[in-house]
This record gives structure tokens, C-alpha cells and sequence, in this order.
């Protein structure tokens, strides 16, 4: 009798869509610690400084990125469930 591997037997699988989401959540992490890429005055947008409209400019890009990978995510769980009840 052969006992089943460490954590329960399943094998944690990484598929193309979980590999997007994971981009999805790095990307903002990448842009704000890549400080060369922004720490300069121009161009300024309607008299804002690059600086500033840029880091403000990734605070909705980032929610939308974040929503994304939540909808990859849940998509993903929904249909290894739905094949797993099979």
C-alpha cells in the first residue's frame, strides 16, 4: 500500500491564466520600486510634475490590475471545482 505524497496528494499546478494573475499583482510592485523610471520633474501634466502624476497615475492602475487577477483567480478555483465534483 503506497501512502499519497506530502499535502494531501495534490500537486499545486501553475497554469498560463495563474501566471497572468501573478504578473497582474507584480507589475505595480515592479514600476514603483523601479525609481530611475520616474525620478525626474518633466514632462508635467497640467503643472504636475512627472514624479507626482506618474506614482498617482499607478493608484487606479494598480486597483485595476488587482480586480483582474481576483477575476483569474475565481474563475480558475470555480472550474478546478467544477472538475473535481465530476
Amino acid at each position: 500500500m503506497t501512502e499519497p505524497p506530502e499535502g494531501g496528494g495534490r500537486r499545486a499546478v501553475v497554469t498560463a491564466p495563474l501566471a497572468v494573475a501573478g504578473l497582474c499583482l507584480a507589475l505595480p510592485f515592479a514600476a514603483m520600486l523601479w525609481v530611475a523610471s520616474y525620478a525626474r520633474t518633466g514632462p508635467a501634466f497640467i503643472g504636475i510634475p512627472f514624479f507626482y502624476w506618474y506614482q498617482m497615475l499607478w493608484v487606479p492602475v494598480s486597483t485595476l490590475l488587482t480586480v483582474v487577477a481576483y477575476v483569474i483567480v475565481r474563475r480558475h478555483e470555480r472550474a478546478r471545482k467544477a472538475g473535481e465534483q465530476r
